[in-house]
């Protein structure tokens, strides 16, 4: 029997999957990583804890008898992150991450160089501090003898790929988020990286999500357990992977990932750039797919900080339930999710989080709830975007990641979005879909498409209620007037 791995570089986390031939998910395991915050706004980590990660995980998932040969290897994690090699592959700084916020003038920058809306043509998307292009100007401006050391430039998980191969490979999926791809094209955009001074040759290969990017190592297969010649394929972005997991990947059907942050995925048969930039296009991790998404970068990680901060020995199902029991809209109390800054709709890493309208009436309930419809809000405001551009049609919405286990937080989304949600049998996120892409590039099935197929199917629905969505109706406006009116509060402190 074959068998196929998904590894997933999280940010929090490597997390190794093994499925079967039938898509049975056969053993998982998972390695927690470091996470350092420096200064204010930085967000880093050590590119040697991903691999130390990636051996760990991998042997907890191969202990043991299995009865057949794992076929292949998918790689999927955290997008835009900068992860700098120099000439004899060693690394040159720590990783600079998808949530750091340090880039704001490189951004401006960016801008200046190509034209705003030249960079959304090409890359479809407007410079924002989380991806990769403006952390590499950054080091050039701040760690001018790092910068003169590049010799490669990769994102987390192909680090890992290569520590696996000895090869240098990149997805479409995973470089569209670069800021240094051409979507349309589906490869690296020379006029960017010439207006940007960036050097072609510190980029590696770009590979659709099946294609066999380079083999299992002997040295990796010593450290891993992996036979030596294992293929690894491309795989792709963590979102694009989750996308898979869950069957998101044709016109229709869109994914929804309540994790730490929340992204709203909508599938595309061509390639679409909302003008504005406000929604990112990307690659999909299927050929000759793309897809639009919009990001609010603290959506279950809201919830965490909440847990964390008021109650931090409940556990979440504890601290949930007495919310249940507290109406819709928490008593006049609304909650701001932007706690890292935001994305989706507003770019802007300065933006902060907030309680309004907080009485004396208002209890830990009501604080629970609110953060709950906070975050429900912000997807709708991705949910908008989408409608508005009128790119990608939106039939069902799949539902997944750890905040979609809450039934409480389900049946307020469904009510803040009146749309049926859907979860499905595949509950391993984009592990899952990263094993489903290797599976292709074995040959155990003939596309994703059929991989899909095979392995994902519908398990339950909740569906909005008529009463709570007029109620919910009449509360988003009041949410959406947060952000302007303490923009300006929010700036003059985050700047304190």
């Amino acid at each position: 029997m074959p068998y196929l791995l998904g590894i997933d570089v999280s940010t929090t986390g490597v997390k190794a999957l093994l499925i079967d031939g039938s898509g049975d998910v056969r053993r998982t395991g998972t390695t927690e990583l470091p996470l350092s915050t420096p200064r204010p706004l930085w967000s880093e980590q050590d590119p040697a804890d991903w691999w130390r990660g990636t051996v760990n995980s991998i042997r907890q998932v191969l202990e043991g008898p299995l009865g057949g040969d794992v076929a292949a290897v998918g790689l999927t994690g955290q997008m835009h992150g900068l992860t700098l090699l120099d000439r004899d592959s060693g690394v040159l700084r720590p990783a600079i991450l998808w949530n750091d916020q340090r880039t704001g003038p490189q951004c401006d920058d960016i801008r200046q160089r190509l034209g705003k809306d030249r960079l959304i043509e090409l890359t479809g998307n407007d410079a924002l501090a989380g991806f990769t292009a403006p952390k590499i100007l950054w080091v050039r401006e701040h760690e001018p003898q790092v910068f003169a050391e590049i010799r490669q430039i990769l994102l987390p998980k192909d680090y890992v790929r290569f520590c696996l191969t000895g090869d240098y490979a990149t997805d479409r999926a995973g470089a569209a988020g670069t800021l240094l791809l051409n979507v349309e094209t589906r490869d690296w955009s020379e006029e960017v990286l010439e207006a940007l001074e960036i050097p072609a040759e510190w980029l590696p290969p770009t590979h659709e999500g099946q294609e066999i990017t380079g083999r299992i190592s002997a040295d990796a297969a010593e450290a891993t357990g992996l036979r030596a010649g294992t293929p690894v394929v491309g795989g792709g972005g963590d979102q694009a992977a989750q996308a898979v997991g869950v069957g998101a990947i044709r016109p229709g059907i869109v994914a929804l990932t309540l994790g730490t942050s929340g992204v709203v995925f909508a599938s595309t048969g061509e390639p679409f750039v909302d003008p504005e930039g406000r929604l990112h296009a990307f690659c999909h991790a299927v050929p000759q797919r793309w897809h639009l998404m919009g990001v609010m970068l603290s959506a279950a990680g809201s919830l965490r900080w909440y847990r964390d901060t008021v109650a931090p020995q409940a556990d979440y199902d504890a601290l949930l339930a007495p919310a249940s029991s507290v109406e819709i809209g928490s008593e006049g109390l609304l909650f701001l999710p932007y706690l890292t800054g935001e994305r989706t709709p507003h770019p802007d890493p300065l933006a902060r989080g907030a309680f309004v309208g907080l009485t004396v009436r208002h209890t830990q309930a009501h604080l629970t709830r609110a953060v709950l419809e906070g975050v429900a809000f912000g997807l709708r405001d991705n949910f908008e975007l989408i409608r508005e551009v009128g790119a990608a049609e939106i039939e069902e919405v799949r539902i997944s990641g750890g905040g979609a286990r809450s039934d409480l937080w389900r049946q307020i989304i469904a009510n803040v979005l009146d749309a049926d949600l859907v979860t499905v049998n595949t509950t391993e996120g984009a592990a899952y879909g990263a094993a489903l892409l290797a599976g292709v590039g074995a040959g155990v099935w003939r596309d994703v498409s059929a991989a899909c197929q095979s392995t994902v199917s519908r398990t339950d629905v909740t569906s909005p209620q008529g009463e709570a969505v007029a109620t919910y109706d009449e509360l988003y406006p009041l949410y959406r007037h947060l952000y302007p009116a303490l923009t300006g509060l929010s700036h003059s402190l985050a700047r304190r």
